[in-house]
């Protein structure tokens, strides 16, 4: 009997085998700058070479994989910028991803080096690698640049992302929307944006509250959004019929989850209504990929992991919650709409 050649076909082992390479192309040419400094024109690679402090010729090998990639052009023997890298690869850029890039090359990257014990495990790597005990983004956030470039990661995928998650579900009844653990506001500013009767209110631990303040003003919509400094787990929370976690239980324990939950169902008045946003596991959780790598992340970075909408459903009906919906986007974030 013939064998079944395609069976054993080894492109999905040698692809992966490859794919960290991959990041980490990315990820070094936006730590040496190379996006920033092709973003007033194009440049050779002797040129990209004296800006950033390379070697010319492994420089251009950086520079040559990056056009494999598709984030830069090669034309006449100089690079340039294709519109994604402009887009989200530039620390001009107000939809940039830098931050968050930087982070997963300077942090992130030494923590998945140790999946293997954090599996063995079951807990995160900050002790193992850093030395930490935590809160864990309070070691890395040393500089008032680097604090700013990881936040202003997280709004350029919240960019990406809220518009799709605030129009999941008709919003149209609520009036005052609050979002807990809100970063630079893009929840909210999306969610205005989209529902033209709602207000709202961005909610975060002080250190992140000049960010909101600044984003939400370029907004325009400083009329209709307050920032208001403040930890979720431990001080009042403002008033709201509609209460927002955006990323934010992926990052907790369940004891901490219940707490959380417990706190925002109490405030909520009868009617009002939780808006969780999350990418959701399939139920079998083979898949989404991406909420499966997010998930292992999770293992090695925080308390917490990526789960399916039933065991979404179990944590919210246990806080008292009911009418719970969700919904997959076309985007890296599904949501969860549950009622009180």
């Amino acid at each position: 009997m013939a064998e079944d050649v395609s069976a054993t076909d080894p492109a999905v082992v040698l692809e992966l085998l490859e794919a960290f390479r991959r990041s980490k192309t990315m990820f070094a040419a936006v730590a040496l700058h190379v996006f920033d400094e092709l973003s007033n024109g194009p440049k050779t690679a002797g040129q990209l070479a004296d800006s950033v402090g390379a070697s010319p010729d492994a420089l251009e090998r950086l520079l040559d994989a990056c056009v494999g990639l598709r984030l830069l052009n090669r034309q006449n023997g100089q690079y340039a910028n294709t519109p994604v890298a402009a887009t989200y690869l530039c620390e001009s850029s107000p939809q940039r991803l830098t931050g968050y890039i930087n982070y997963s090359n300077e942090v992130m990257w030494k923590l998945w080096g140790q999946l293997e014990d954090a599996v063995r495990e079951g807990t995160h790597r900050w002790k193992q690698v850093y030395g930490w005990d935590g809160p864990i983004f309070g070691h890395f956030f040393k500089t008032e640049h680097a604090k700013r470039e990881f936040l202003m990661g997280m709004h350029g995928f919240g960019v990406i992302s809220s518009p799709h998650v605030v129009s999941a579900f008709d919003l149209g009844r609520f009036r005052r929307l609050v979002d807990l653990g809100g970063a630079t506001g893009h929840l909210v500013i999306a969610a205005c944006q989209r529902w033209p009767q709602l207000t709202g209110v961005v909610f975060d631990l002080p250190d992140a509250v000049p960010m909101a303040r600044e984003i939400v003003s370029l907004a325009g919509m400083t009329d209709r959004i307050e920032v208001q400094p403040g930890d979720f787990f431990t001080d009042p929370l403002p008033n709201g019929d509609l209460m927002a976690l955006g990323r934010i239980v992926h990052d907790w324990s369940e004891e901490k989850i219940d707490r959380l939950l417990a706190r925002v169902y109490q405030q909520l008045p009868a009617g009002g209504a939780l808006l969780i946003a999350e990418k959701m596991l399939n139920d079998d959780k083979l898949g989404p990929r991406w909420a499966q790598m997010q998930s292992l992340n999770m293992l090695t970075c925080t308390e917490g992991k990526e789960r399916t909408f039933g065991e979404y459903e179990s944590l919210l009906a246990r806080a008292g919650f009911r009418e719970i919906r969700g919904c997959r986007t076309h985007s890296p974030i599904d949501t969860i709409l549950a009622m009180k």
